[in-house]
């Protein structure tokens, strides 16, 4: 499961240029998702920037609601409340599947700013994954 996670990834430019690295994906949807911090991820204050934050949760509850549709999926919507600045060397996502149906999984995920060694929850999120639909013939 993590080498197909990860393989997605890699296929994802984005993901590529700020550098984020899958650490775990299991059977049950639990993934993990890591991102060093450097200064052109961060605003004006030193912080991560919400954005940056933001990427983190979108893609682990879009890699938690992928587990559990086994289909290729898509974000529909998300909700995130950032609780502190994101202050460190890097940041870790984690998330899970609450609920899944035949068409949408719900999935919640939390940030965390690791500085010296020490994880500090930054954000926490939850959204709605949705089966991408076929394309048309």
């Amino acid at each position: 499961m993590l080498a197909f996670g990860r393989q997605i990834l890699a296929s994802q430019p984005f993901s590529q240029l700020l550098g984020a690295e899958l650490t775990q994906l299991t059977a049950d949807g639990a993934c993990e998702l890591r991102l060093p911090l450097r200064p052109a991820l961060t605003q004006q204050y030193g912080f991560a920037h919400g954005g940056v934050v933001s990427y983190m949760a979108d893609n682990a509850l879009t890699y938690a609601g992928a587990v559990a549709l086994r289909v290729p999926v898509i974000t529909s919507e998300f909700k995130i409340n950032y609780l502190r600045p994101a202050v460190g060397e890097g940041l870790i996502a984690r998330s899970s599947c609450i609920h899944a149906g035949r068409s949408q999984a719900v999935t919640r995920c939390d940030v965390f700013a690791v500085q010296d060694g020490v994880e500090k929850l930054c954000a926490t999120a939850q959204g709605t994954i949705n089966v991408l639909p076929a394309p048309k013939a």
